[in-house]
């Protein structure tokens, strides 16, 4: 009898991903960190959605999931420095910066390791 994993779309006795699909999972929540540099994080995983989503739908689920972060990061970035003039951002901004850099580090071990991460407080856009 095969179970649901909690919080992911696949079944536990589904195909391990191959190494490719890893790597590419990887790429999907590490890229946020290289296009965050332009101030898009959310560019890197879309890109990777709409090339590499369409061969595997592993690779799809984790960069729909980098995808949903990266925008509920960018919203967070926004109140934060919308809430400087009221000091509370300035201390908030850079643990949004900081929480971002180490879930999105975290989840791109996990894909290169096959496993699928779920990031903490992120609003689901894409289902």
């Amino acid at each position: 009898m095969e179970q649901q994993q909690t919080g992911s779309p696949f079944l536990t006795g589904s195909p391990a991903p191959t190494q490719d699909e890893k790597t590419w999972g990887m790429i999907a929540h590490l890229s946020a960190l290289v296009a965050g540099v332009i101030g898009l994080p959310f560019l890197g995983p879309l890109i990777v959605m709409l090339t590499k989503g369409k061969e595997s739908p592993w690779v799809e689920a984790q960069a729909k999931e980098a995808l949903n972060f990266q925008i509920t990061v960018t919203i967070a970035i926004f109140v934060s420095a919308a809430l400087i003039c009221l000091a509370i951002g300035a201390l908030l901004l850079p643990l949004v910066g900081l929480a971002a850099l180490v879930l999105t580090i975290i989840a791109g071990i996990k894909a290169n390791n096959g496993e699928m991460y779920r990031y903490p407080a992120t609003l689901r856009l894409l289902k």
